[in-house]
C-alpha cells in the first residue's frame, strides 16, 4: 500500500532567526483531514574525524534547549541552499581547527520527522591536519579525541544521546571495520 497525505492549507505561525513553525490541513488518503505542524530548518552537517591514532575529535558544548552540556561530534548549521559538503569543511575547522585530505560522505537522516523537516549530513573525515580554531562569536566549546570503542561503550550506556553523533559514529565503525 502507498501511503501520501496532500497539502490542503498552510499558515506560517511563527518566523524565527533559525526556524519556521507552519501550522498544516492535510488532506488524507482515507478521505479524513488533520492537522500538522511542521518545523522548517535549513539542516546541517555532522563530521566523524578520525585522528592518525584513531580517535574521534568530539566537542563538549552546553546546548541550552537541554540545560546540559553534550558531548557531540563537530557540526554545523546549513545556510539555505549550501551545499552540504562545504558546510561540513567548514564547521570541522571552524570547531577543531583540523582540515581533512579525505571524506567519506555517511548520508543523510531525519532527526524529527514526525514534526520537522531537518536533514543531517553526516561526514567521515581522514588524514586530518591541525590548524587553528575559529569559532563563531558566542560559540562556546572545548575539543578532545575520544578512542572509539569508548564512545561506543558510552552510546550504548546512553552517555551519549545527541541522535547526529549516535548515527555518526555507529556509521564511520562499520565503514572502518569494512573498508
Amino acid at each position: 500500500m502507498t501511503f501520501f497525505e496532500k497539502q490542503v492549507e498552510t499558515k506560517t505561525v511563527y518566523e524565527g532567526i533559525i526556524v519556521t513553525v507552519k501550522r498544516d490541513i492535510a488532506a488524507l488518503q482515507n478521505g479524513n483531514q488533520a492537522e500538522r505542524e511542521v518545523v522548517l530548518h535549513p539542516g546541517g552537517v555532522g563530521i566523524v574525524a578520525i585522528t592518525d591514532d584513531n580517535k574521534i575529535l568530539m566537542v563538549d558544548q552546553y546546548r541550552y534547549p537541554m540545560s546540559e552540556v553534550i558531548t557531540e561530534i563537530p557540526a554545523g548549521k546549513l545556510e539555505y541552499g549550501e551545499d552540504p559538503f562545504k558546510c561540513a569543511v567548514r564547521e570541522l575547522s571552524e570547531e577543531t581547527g583540523y582540515s581533512a585530505g579525505k571524506y567519506v560522505d555517511l548520508g543523510a537522516i531525519y532527526p524529527s520527522p514526525g514534526y520537522c523537516r531537518e536533514i543531517l549530513y553526516l561526514y567521515l573525515a581522514l588524514d586530518l591536519k591541525p590548524g587553528e580554531m575559529h569559532l563563531d562569536e558566542n560559540e562556546l566549546l572545548s575539543v578532545k579525541a575520544v578512542d572509539i570503542d569508548e564512545l561506543i561503550a558510552k552510546i550504548m550506556a546512553n552517555e551519549i544521546k545527541d541522535s547526529k553523533t549516535v548515527v555518526g559514529i555507529l556509521k564511520a565503525k562499520h565503514y572502518l571495520d569494512n573498508r
